[in-house]
């Protein structure tokens, strides 16, 4: 049955005296089949025009309901700039006269507004730069969603079952989505500081799954790209595990960065893992691949080829530090071929290495080696007099996984 303004009306005020916050986040969808129906009945409605419903309904609501038919107009005419600017009044008016003065019930409604805001911001920012525009909308939206964590934060008055403070993280996500969005990652520390100061919050697993995997994810990225690598694999670990196997892309997201973390402790994804994320196998599996043939010059043209998408992704950094890994399989493979001797000439590493397309001198050679001790790859030690490798007679190349603290050497 069609839905005109009226009726719209009514169930909006059914929903709040229902205390129905999923309800009520239908209600303020803008994709909702019953945005589209009042869009038709309005035409092209404005402030002014609409100015003849204030006060249909106690306040905020009459504002927001005519919030809401401006913002489906703008949707629906694919005004995107416009529809942002409407959704960030409408999230304005629900934060300051109504979500701060209810209990938790409120939450669905808020995710939904916010969620809407932060997809608005986005399509508004494509569509400016696709029409050579400059607009900072997703900025914007996240200094809004901000402000709609710090309104959950400060419940004090309603019971801990019913407490606005269940929605920290999952408003926390959506700011590190925008501020990673944009580029404005070090405008995570604020937030992340606010969150860890709060001792009244209840603890991470105690939340709905989705905001834990997410929370997860992004504290993950952040250990990532400031190099706190054991403690972002624990995280895109935990994220991993706990992500539901039907969210298929964000367990892609999440394996994106952690796969090159296990790689860099010696821990190479299997076939199976890789046939289930084609997207990453094609990336990933050249390095896999020459990994455990030792093969350098392999590795080498894989790290070319795929340059400008690991740049992008932030990985290449990563992944030419696991070409240590390659070095690694490359010298032993010669170790085996010359009968496993406890004394070899660096000759022979030299020889290994230009076989595998790498032209360096001897003396570089020798460092290579020198190194490949140092960081528990090989057991031994260097006669630099003699010009040869003393390797120990047992366990000479220990397994990568079971080198002490990996990542803390990177």
């Amino acid at each position: 049955m069609p839905m005109d303004f009226s009726t719209y009306i009514m169930q909006l005020n059914d929903a709040i005296l229902a205390e129905n916050g999923p309800n009520l986040a239908y209600l303020l969808r803008p994709t909702s089949p019953h945005g589209k129906e009042l869009v038709k009945e309005f035409r092209n409605p404005s402030r002014a025009t609409m100015g003849r419903y204030e006060g249909c309904m106690q306040s905020p609501w009459d504002d927001i309901a005519i919030q809401y038919v401006l913002v489906c107009t703008h949707v629906a005419k694919k005004r995107y700039i416009e529809a942002f600017k409407e959704e960030s009044q409408l999230v304005s008016q629900f934060l300051s006269k109504f979500f701060t003065e209810n209990r938790g019930w409120t939450l669905p409604a808020l995710f939904s507004i916010l969620r809407d805001l932060r997809d608005l911001a986005m399509d508004a920012d494509l569509h400016a730069k696709y029409n050579g525009q400059k607009c900072e909308c997703t900025e914007e939206s996240a200094r809004i969603i901000a402000k709609a964590f710090g309104h959950c934060m400060t419940d004090r008055v309603s019971p801990p079952d019913q407490s606005r403070k269940w929605g920290v993280y999952y408003v926390v996500g959506l700011v590190l989505k925008s501020y990673f969005r944009i580029k404005r990652i070090s405008l995570s520390k604020n937030i992340l500081r606010a969150l860890e100061a709060n001792n009244d919050i209840p603890p991470l697993e105690a939340f709905p799954r989705s905001h834990q995997v997410t929370h997860r994810y992004y504290i993950g990225m952040l250990s990532f790209l400031n190099e706190e690598f054991a403690k972002a694999e624990e995280e895109l670990t935990l994220a991993f595990y706990n992500c539901l196997i039907e969210a298929h892309s964000n367990q892609e997201r999440i394996l994106a960065y952690l796969i090159p973390l296990r790689i860099l402790k010696g821990h190479l994804p299997s076939t199976e893992l890789m046939r289930r994320f084609p997207v990453l196998d094609e990336i990933f599996s050249p390095f896999v691949t020459a990994i455990r043939k030792g093969d350098l010059k392999a590795y080498d043209q894989a790290l070319e080829k795929w340059e400008s998408r690991l740049l992008e992704l932030s990985l290449w950094l990563s992944l030419e530090k696991a070409r240590e890994l390659c070095l690694r399989g490359l010298f032993r493979r010669m170790w085996v071929a010359t009968g496993k001797g406890t004394r070899i000439p660096i000759s022979m590493f030299h020889t290994a290495l230009k076989v595998s397309g790498t032209d360096m001198t001897e003396e570089e050679a020798e460092c290579l080696v020198a190194n490949m001790i140092y960081r528990n790859f090989m057991r031994g030690y260097i006669s630099h007099e003699k010009q040869m490798v003393v390797l120990a007679a047992t366990n000479t190349f220990p397994r990568a996984v079971d080198r002490p603290s990996p990542l803390t050497m990177i």
